[in-house]
């Protein structure tokens, strides 16, 4: 049962990377070179795991492990990079406000502060799933 449930892991985590970056290209997230950062990630993810798989040797799953942890990360980039864009608007508009007269606006500005949270939840539930995973995974 536990082997059922570290694939089902992984297959919802290697889902999560698949489809976020498909909905950030069609939204458009694609303006500045920080807006990729999300595909890039997503992609050696992707391919860090079908490494891992693919030739179940004990180094790949020490690449899988360091790939998921520079992934989550990144999020916490994400959610500071949301949190300026949306504080910066809120000045722009607002001139001569002090931020933290906008702050809860900041929060629940136009760029959504969680929404980087889901890579890392999806790096988080493969870690979870390469947890002590020894040969219980080799392919």
């Amino acid at each position: 049962m536990e082997r059922w449930y570290r694939q089902f892991l992984i297959v919802v985590g290697l889902s999560t990377f698949v489809f976020i970056p498909i909905e950030l290209g069609m939204s458009g997230h694609t303006e500045e070179f920080v807006q990729w950062i999300p595909f890039i990630a997503s992609g050696l993810a992707i391919a860090s795991v079908v490494i891992w798989r693919i030739s179940g040797k004990p180094w790949t799953l020490v690449m899988v492990k360091g790939v998921m942890l520079s992934v989550c990360a990144t999020c916490f980039w994400g959610i500071y990079e949301h949190f300026i864009h949306n504080l910066e608007f809120e000045l722009e508009i607002r001139p001569g406000t002090a931020w933290t007269d906008v702050f809860w606006s900041t929060m629940l500005g136009a760029s959504p502060l969680l929404a980087p949270g889901i890579l890392f939840l999806a790096g988080i539930m493969i870690l979870a799933a390469t947890k002590n995973a020894g040969n219980t995974l080799k392919p």
